[in-house]
């Protein structure tokens, strides 16, 4: 039989996102990125010292008749997107300084626990032509869970690997949408706020995983989809716009997903199962009063049933026994004690390994 959200993935759909998303079962997606209005409030057209127009944003879906309006139709949009979020999901939402202070404060008001913001600063941001202000040089990703209890997916590890061996800051300095990615009809910027994909590529890749449902209520031209549907992701978007829904249609229609879905399981976050120093014992690896070495020999301990460890007076664990000969608090056992093997000294955690490996290979 098939699921109510069956229908909606992996398709754009045209309309209003307040009730497309009502058509979609509570807690049914796994991540949302929404790209909404920024209310910019721009008045009149907008030139360069030199005289020559700005290709600002004066779309229609970006106006409204005042802040009221704005919050309410941000409070039904979010309060949607709640519903349908998983218990353990987690929302992006990006935005300017025009709106992002007055989307956060709703976002809370909603019961959504913030876990970060973002400052995408813009490597190549437009000019403030006027000279009356700072250059606006980043915009402003919130990212929130559903509730603070919520056990969400992040990929730490992975984004640490990402950023060259040191923790993913929570500024991010990429270039906005130029060159052959920004999409075109007719010499013109079919849309004007198209995203980097770069910067969907860290949203989906941390916060995601492979098989994952992506919801953008404001697909625009399709970003969110293109990237989602390269990295195994299933995506459903809501567009009100009839010229995006068909420029997106066309631009992730022409998206090859990764080849082997292998490179995306996130090897770097594998956490291997973890042995007890007994397992070894009842499984033969280690005997019953066998000695245990330090690697200069200098201590010795014995092996008992329980899978304690006696040295002299001293009786415990693997970690106890070795912390009480260094004088500390608390040791690693598994660095500190070895086993003779034909006259050499084989480390108990080489052991360890060998029995995972044989856990692994026996399914």
């Amino acid at each position: 039989m098939e699921n109510n959200i069956d229908r909606f993935i992996n398709r754009i759909h045209p309309g209003d996102c307040i009730e497309l998303m009502r058509q979609l079962d509570e807690e049914s997606v796994d991540l949302i990125f929404a790209d909404p209005p920024y209310f910019l409030q721009l008045k009149g057209e907008l030139y360069r010292t030199n005289q020559t127009k700005v290709d600002a944003v004066t779309d229609e879906w970006d106006k409204f008749h005042g802040f009221d309006e704005y919050d309410e139709f941000t409070y039904d949009w979010l309060k949607e997107c709640k519903r349908v979020l998983k218990k353990d999901g987690t929302i992006w939402v990006i935005g300017s300084y025009h709106n992002i202070f007055r989307v956060g404060k709703i976002m809370q008001d909603l019961g959504l626990w913030i876990l970060n913001d973002i400052v995408w600063i813009k490597s190549n941001p437009m000019p403030n032509f006027k000279g009356t202000r700072f250059n606006n040089a980043h915009e402003t990703l919130i990212w929130a869970a559903k509730s603070e209890r919520a056990k969400y997916t992040f990929h730490y590890k992975a984004l640490k690997t990402f950023n060259d061996d040191k923790q993913m800051r929570s500024d991010w300095d990429l270039p906005i949408c130029n060159g052959n990615e920004r999409i075109k009809v007719n010499g013109k910027k079919a849309h004007s706020t198209q995203k980097p994909e770069e910067l969907l590529y860290r949203v989906i890749l941390s916060a995601s995983n492979v098989g994952d449902i992506v919801l953008d209520p404001f697909m625009g031209s399709g970003t969110t989809g293109a990237v989602a549907k390269m990295l195994h992701r299933n995506y459903i978007g809501f567009e009100k716009e009839e010229e995006y829904v068909n420029i997106a249609n066309r631009r992730i229609e022409k998206v090859k997903p990764v080849d082997q879905a292998e490179l995306l399981e996130y090897r770097i976050e594998y956490k291997p199962p973890k042995v007890p120093f007994g397992n070894l014992i009842g499984s033969g690896y280690i005997n019953i009063g066998e000695d245990l070495y330090s690697k200069d020999r200098k201590h010795k301990a014995v092996v008992q049933a329980d899978s304690s460890l006696t040295c002299g007076d001293m009786v415990g664990s693997i970690h106890r026994v070795s912390a009480k000969i260094l004088n500390r608090k608390a040791n690693n056992g598994w660095d500190f004690w070895y086993v003779e093997r034909n006259g050499e000294l084989v480390s108990i955690d080489d052991l360890r390994q060998d029995y995972r490996k044989r856990m692994n290979d026996n399914g």
